[in-house]
């Protein structure tokens, strides 16, 4: 493993034991929420062929799913119970593997048989009897505590013994060493080394000699005269200049440190004398308690209470306790108020509030500074609470336009030669008209709503020129629009109270357009609950001619939908008709053209009908009589062609008729032919 690197199980598992071991307060952090308990399960995920590792991790995943709450996975229950059960049966398991296997039956609930449990306890009192290592006498011990705690009876005989035996491998400065053969002393094995013999006096069947428990209460302060602090005051243990395979990281070492103190502290009669500020430095890094907002902007017209929620680092509610609002520092730390309020609590919600409006604060940017207090007194030895807590805010409001005006002047004396009064609430309608010799000005005042004038929100800048200011809300926008769609847009500055355009010396940036210029005057702030768009009203401005190399007006985008747009109509004269001949000639035309088909009706008068081939017999004669009616019908459709129907109706029709008088008609024609053919032979 690489130096001062430990794998994300490892920490995630350190920081929530150190979390329950001490209790500080903390700000600016949220409590754990569904996210971390699903990157907690994503991060203890089953690996492809089924398994979650060793015996240690094992423990560490459902140790982590206890601690956050996460409903247990069935595969990992049930390959856990499945892996400590093969430990504890084994005879070739370590102390480590049976160490970790009690603690996980314990943490699961797995079921195992009393008999294995006293088998596991004589192995592991058989260690601790032939054993100098201190991580072989803590897991042997850690193990044999689990079982004590499981119900069964377990007594560490020669307690004493054992106490000497691991408090031998101390060092002066309050370090421990592995074993006897360690040149090096290991702070992280100080907490190993503690929780040890904490477990030495939880077995021990009589009390350990007193003066041995003031020896290590001595070691302990001795320890903590070699914790390091990092600026913000946080404190933390580190391990001195040991071999890279054997160092632990920050980290992990003030998790080992403060596990195997507070163990200690539990099991000894009397107090630590542990000063309480490295008490306080060493919880900030573990944060069990949290102070929060749940929200940080609060509106002045909405009369917006100041909501503060301190919870434990698993989201559970903190234990009885005050918060006061000790002081309210503005956006350039001047002190607004230090007047202490204490807030409100209510349990329904499990928040405290404050009414803002007593503090008489404006829009804008502001620090309150909090400060926590425990009712209960038995409370003060489980949770630490030190030092201020400073949340930032943004308060907002309706910012009061007032004094608008806009106006046309000469010169920079201030000549006026016209001026009107807006309301920029309102869309106005105002105006104006002005040479290239003259100015345009506006003018306005804002207020805030305690009556104070209005300032933009600054913060020094962070981009390539340190030390400059940002305007990074406040935004005024005056806008000219010509009339052929050229616009010009200018930034008023936000501290200036008046603004002008010298139209002069923006004569090439107008391109030279006279005409009528479209005002809007657009307004708005991050504190401003009423910012605005308006149009005021039109300039007429007369330029000058533009000079020949003068710069052309940009060319206008073009809206890229346009083209589905409707079309422009078209216009279109049709050529006038050719004069027709009189309707009598058409009659007449059409007389002749009927002369040949009365000729034949004449003609077939004067013939008459010859029906002498027409079928005596019913079969034929009804096909035949089909064929002429077909004939017919197709005559008549002829007809409708010409009056009614168009050629492709036509067509359709006639190609059913067509089908119809060839299955009839061969049938007719084929009576006939074997009639003639009877004659013939005849």
């Amino acid at each position: 493993m690489a130096a001062g690197r430990l794998p994300a199980s490892v920490t995630l598992l350190l920081l929530l034991l150190a979390a329950t071991a001490v209790a500080p307060l903390a700000s600016a952090v949220r409590p754990v929420s569904d996210a971390h308990r699903s990157a907690a399960a994503e991060l203890f995920a089953a690996s492809p062929d089924g398994s979650f590792g060793d015996v240690e991790r094992i423990y560490e995943a459902v140790r982590t799913f206890q601690i956050l709450g996460v409903e247990k996975d069935k595969s990992l229950t049930g390959e856990a119970c499945k892996v400590a059960a093969e430990k504890l049966a084994s005879s070739s398991s370590t102390a480590k593997d049976l160490f970790h296997a009690v603690r996980i039956s314990g943490v699961l609930g797995c079921g195992v048989d009393s008999g294995v449990y006293d088998d596991v306890a004589t192995k592991l009192k058989a260690v601790i009897k032939d054993t100098n290592s201190l991580l072989e006498l803590y897991y042997s011990l850690g193990g044999l505590l689990s079982i004590k705690e499981k119900g069964h009876n377990v007594v560490l005989p020669d307690a004493d013994s054992t106490f000497h035996a691991i408090k031998a491998l101390s060092q002066s400065d309050g370090r421990w060493r592995y074993d006897t053969n360690s040149a090096e002393s290991s702070t992280f094995a100080a907490g190993v080394a503690l929780e040890a013999l904490a477990s030495v006096v939880s077995l021990a069947d009589s009390e350990i000699d007193p003066s041995m428990i003031a020896v290590v209460k001595n070691d302990i302060v001795k320890l903590f005269d070699t914790i390091k602090s990092y600026d913000d005051g946080t404190f933390y243990f580190d391990e001195k200049h040991v071999d890279a395979t054997e160092y632990k990281g920050p980290i992990t070492t003030s998790a080992s440190v403060v596990r195997g103190v507070t163990s200690f502290a539990a099991v000894a009669s009397g107090k630590l004398n542990i000063p309480g500020e490295k008490i306080l430095g060493l919880a900030k890094a573990f944060v069990p308690l949290i102070l929060s907002l749940p929200s940080k902007v609060f509106s002045l017209t909405s009369k917006d209470q100041l909501k503060v929620e301190v919870t434990t680092v698993f989201g559970s509610a903190a234990p009885p306790l005050r918060v006061n609002l000790v002081q309210v520092l503005g956006s350039d730390s001047k002190v607004i108020t230090t007047e202490a309020k204490e807030l409100q609590f209510d349990l329904d919600s499990n928040v405290h509030y404050l009414d803002i409006a007593p503090l008489k604060i404006d829009v804008g940017k502001y620090s309150l500074v909090f400060e926590i207090s425990l009712q209960e007194p038995e409370h003060e030895t489980i949770y630490a609470i030190g030092g201020r807590n400073t949340e930032t805010i943004f308060v907002t409001g309706l910012i009061k336009v007032d004094k608008a005006e806009i106006g046309i002047s000469d010169n920079d004396a201030g000549s006026v030669e016209s001026v009107q009064k807006i309301d920029p609430q309102k869309d106005a309608s105002v105006s104006l008209s002005a040479n290239h010799l003259q100015k345009l000005r506006l003018s306005f005042q804002l207020s805030t709503p305690l009556g104070k004038t209005f300032k933009p929100h600054q913060r020094p800048s962070t981009g390539s020129f340190p030390g400059l200011i940002e305007q990074i809300f406040f935004q005024v926008f005056l806008k000219l629009k010509h009339e052929s769609k050229v616009e010009h847009l200018f930034v008023v500055p936000g501290s200036a109270r008046q603004f002008k355009i010298d139209f002069l010396g923006l004569v090439e940036k107008f391109y030279y357009l006279s005409g009528r210029y479209d005002l809007e005057l657009a307004v708005g702030d991050a504190a401003m609950e009423n910012s605005f768009l308006r149009a005021l009203g039109h300039l007429e401005l007369d330029l000058p001619e533009a000079p020949e190399k003068a710069p052309k007006p940009p060319a206008q985008a073009v809206d890229p939908f346009s083209k589905f747009g409707p079309k422009k109509e078209i216009s279109h004269i049709f050529r006038a008709p050719e004069k027709r001949p009189p309707k009598e000639l058409s009659f007449a035309f059409t007389g002749l053209t009927l002369l040949p088909f009365v000729g034949f009706l004449i003609g077939l008068m004067r013939l008459g009908v010859n029906l002498k081939n027409f079928p005596p017999l019913s079969a034929p004669a009804v096909f035949a009589s089909l064929f002429h009616e077909g004939i017919g019908a197709v005559l008549l459709l002829y007809v409708l062609f010409w009056v009614k129907l168009d050629l492709f109706t036509t067509l359709k029709y006639l190609s059913f008729l067509g089908v119809f008088l060839v299955f009839v008609g061969h049938r007719a024609l084929s009576y006939l032919s074997s009639m003639s053919a009877k004659q013939k032979t005849a």
